[in-house]
């Protein structure tokens, strides 16, 4: 039986997003007077949008 859908028809299918991912980093000073970093992903339409992000 032969193959009926190659990997460049899985490629077509596939939707390609119009979200960036970001990684975001948000320091936050702790009560002992040190500085802790927050690091997690996000995923904006624009880079513009980062000021948002909180």
């Amino acid at each position: 039986m032969a193959k009926q859908q190659s990997f460049s028809d899985k490629l077509k299918k596939k939707k390609k997003s119009d979200l960036i991912s970001v990684k975001f980093i948000k320091s936050v000073k702790t009560t002992a007077g040190n500085y802790k970093f927050n690091e997690k992903f996000v995923q904006v339409e624009d880079l513009n949008k980062l000021s948002e992000v909180k």
